[in-house]
């Protein structure tokens, strides 16, 4: 059996991640070619330790064409992934890249502090959304209001005899 790359097998042993989906981050590697660049994260890909930035590392990505249908091939660019060590969060009040430490409030609830400011870093507004909508078209199949609060179980191992008496 193959085994598997270095990458992989550190990216598996994390267990906590510091940066999610919806966040401001800015990349701070060394020698990467957008560094200082400040950008929303898209996605996070915790299987690889590697996440993508919107606006930011962006590459040439070809589309086939449908010469059946007309259509000609084309390139678009699109962000392509970076590694997370490349990323920073961004500091709410001073707008800096900044390391966190994590806290537990008298109120019970976890948050994320800043090690810059000492500002709380909320969670995303937008983990609270779904990511795929929930697929609301109504077809033949589905249910009617008017049906759905019907009993159509019957469950015949309880089934009394009712003896009416004259």
């Amino acid at each position: 059996m193959k085994k598997p790359k270095p990458q992989l097998r550190e990216a598996a042993k994390k267990t906590q991640w510091n940066i999610l989906r919806g966040d401001k981050v800015q990349v701070i590697g060394r020698n990467h070619p957008e560094r200082g660049k400040q950008g929303i994260i898209k996605k996070v890909l915790r299987d690889l330790d590697r996440v993508i930035v919107e606006g930011v590392n962006m590459g040439p990505r070809s589309i086939k064409g449908d010469k059946d249908k007309g259509i000609p091939g084309k390139v678009i660019s699109l962000e392509r992934t970076m590694h997370y060590s490349n990323v920073q969060l961004v500091d709410p009040i001073q707008g800096i890249p900044t390391r966190i430490f994590k806290k537990i409030l008298p109120s019970g609830e976890k948050v994320r502090i800043s090690k810059k400011s000492g500002a709380i870093i909320p969670k995303p507004e937008i983990l609270s959304m779904r990511r795929k909508p929930i697929n609301s078209t109504v077809t033949e199949s589905c249910t009617s209001e008017d049906n759905t609060w019907e009993s159509t179980y019957v469950d015949n191992r309880r089934k009394t005899a009712v003896v009416q008496e004259e």
